[in-house]
């Protein structure tokens, strides 16, 4: 079983109203977590979840809190002090921000093959594992 990380975005976008196309996709991606893919996330994409969900999105926060709940069936990585440690080491390294860098030592740590997000080159490949921008055809 192939795993895959989700980034904070790809979620978001599952409550967006604003924009039906990324909406629709990315609950499709979604949903294809319970077949041959399987989700991971890290504790840090919780918290940017609610944060963007009800400041960006203005979901009621206890509506945000029960959506939380439903993400445990998904794979959390804790980020710990090494972690963000092994995320400093990658963001001078590869040239991306801290956050970005966070989200790939957090699915490398989980052994994901790829990560689904924007905020990274789409077929770039970092500390082995595969970017990929599922929304690249909406543009």
């Amino acid at each position: 079983m192939a795993k895959v990380f989700v980034d904070t975005n790809i979620l978001v976008y599952c409550m967006d109203e604003s924009d039906k196309k990324r909406k629709a996709r990315c609950r499709t991606l979604i949903e294809a977590l319970a077949g041959d893919l399987y989700g991971v996330i890290s504790t840090q994409v919780l918290q940017e979840f609610y944060v963007a969900a009800t400041k960006k999105l203005r979901a009621d926060p206890l509506a945000v809190k029960d959506i939380l709940h439903s993400f445990r069936r998904f794979e959390t990585v804790v980020i710990t002090p090494e972690v963000i440690k092994d995320a400093i080491d990658c963001s001078l390294i590869n040239r991306i921000s801290f956050w970005d860098s966070l989200i790939v030592v957090a699915a490398e740590s989980a052994r994901c093959e790829k990560i689904w997000t924007e905020d990274l080159n789409d077929g770039q490949i970092i500390r082995g594992v595969r970017i990929e921008n599922p929304l690249k055809s909406l543009k």
